[in-house]
């Protein structure tokens, strides 16, 4: 996630928010950030119900972790995209970019 960090003023520039999320805690997110340098975009703790949004998303692993996955929604709600990828692999930011752009 910090790499998204890195790449913010692409995705703001295709006026794109970007949102974390997690099935930790919140103050297990806030300190994992902090210890990340910090993070300029909101990274949401989906806790309780437990892992309800990664379920409805289909990213809840028996385990009760998320996969890391990524999903471009389209003002309308619409999943345009997704990259769903295993946990110690980080998905490639041009992909998600390309995924943007095709929204124009």
């Amino acid at each position: 996630m910090p790499s998204y960090e890195e790449d913010l003023s692409e995705f703001e520039r295709r006026n794109t928010q970007v949102l974390g999320i997690s099935t930790d805690q919140v103050f297990s997110n806030e300190a994992w950030a902090k210890s990340m340098g910090g993070l300029s975009y909101p990274l949401l703790s989906d806790n309780w119900p437990y892992g309800h949004v990664c379920a409805q998303y289909g990213v809840l692993r028996g385990s009760g972790m998320a996969e890391r996955a990524i999903f471009v929604i389209d003002r309308q709600g619409i999943i345009r995209y997704v990259d769903v990828h295993d946990i110690d692999e980080q998905p490639p930011t041009d992909k998600i970019i390309e995924a943007l752009d095709r929204l124009k």
